[in-house]
């Protein structure tokens, strides 16, 4: 089955087309896209979707529009994240994507993204009992899943996404040290509130998913350009995950923009990620992460195809 997924998230618009064997639960990528468009810019502070932003993620679904077209897809889905649901016009812009473009756009309750990423994470490994948490750093929230291959069982979302995180505490460029820590013990505040210690104990293995994850596994091995292929299963520690966080964080934006491995669109937002990140680590007593980018996108598939 040809299927094509959209996820619209608060720091990035991304779409993949594949061919999904059901039975055998693979997914085969045709094509896949990803841009910076900040979809949930300001609205921690002001609780709506910008027009600006708006238009930023009309464009590029003009775009994936055409693209899917081409592709003859059999079914499409549009998964629209924490922006969307935080927003106050959050329902008139999935309205817009479903109407204009003609993608079947839902606005996913926290539980309902968690299940995806999940899905999607797990897919394609080989079987493992062990407890794993799936950390998926987004834009506007991050989410935690806790499960064994088949199946999810605790799962939440938490409001400490890069954009989010950002706007509410880095005012200064580079970041001062201050603002730093304030915005870590935020996290880790919001961590220690939403993560019950049985769950936390529980897990002895982490997959984090998106572009937090993926950027440090990319900057880690200086990739340019990225390859997905050398980021999938990459493994940071957190001796790595704390080099890369004082590395960015002593750097300013146009600096950052320069770092090998790091898209420059990420480069706004990606300390506050790193934090997110370490925290998270932390949180969990874990001193290694493995990467992943089989993540929401992979889950859409799949349950389009009836996984």
């Amino acid at each position: 089955m040809r299927v094509a997924v959209v996820d619209i998230g608060t720091n990035s618009t991304r779409l993949l087309i594949a061919d999904v064997d059901a039975g055998r639960e693979t997914v085969h990528e045709l094509v896949r896209r990803s841009e910076v468009t900040r979809l949930g810019a300001g609205v921690d502070a002001e609780g709506r979707l910008s027009r600006d932003a708006c238009e930023r993620v009309y464009a590029r679904l003009e775009e994936y529009a055409a693209a899917i077209a081409e592709y003859r897809c059999d079914a499409n889905l549009a998964v629209l994240t924490s922006a969307v649901r935080d927003a106050a016009n959050g329902r008139e812009f999935a309205d817009t994507v479903r109407e204009r473009f003609h993608l079947d756009a839902r606005v996913l309750r926290g539980e309902e993204e968690a299940e995806l990423t999940f899905l999607g994470a797990m897919s394609g490994r080989a079987s493992d009992e062990r407890p794993t948490v799936v950390i998926d750093i987004g834009g506007g929230s991050t989410e935690f899943i806790i499960g064994i291959p088949g199946g999810a069982g605790f799962h939440t979302s938490l409001p400490v996404g890069v954009v989010r995180m950002s706007e509410r505490h880095i005012h200064t460029d580079p970041p001062s040290a201050g603002e730093l820590e304030e915005l870590a013990l935020d996290v880790r505040g919001v961590l220690a509130d939403g993560l019950p210690a049985r769950e936390r104990e529980g897990a002895s293995h982490a997959i984090a998913v998106a572009g937090t994850a993926t950027s440090a596994a990319s900057i880690d091995q200086q990739l340019d350009p990225y390859d997905p292929d050398r980021v999938h299963g990459y493994v940071l520690t957190l001796q790595t995950v704390d080099a890369l966080r004082a590395r960015l964080a002593a750097l300013d934006e146009a600096g950052r923009r320069a770092v090998v491995g790091l898209n420059p669109d990420r480069a706004p937002t990606i300390v506050a990620g790193m934090i997110v990140l370490r925290e998270a680590m932390l949180a969990f007593g874990l001193d290694r992460v493995e990467v992943s980018e089989h993540d929401i996108l992979y889950g859409g598939a799949l349950r389009l195809a009836g996984v």
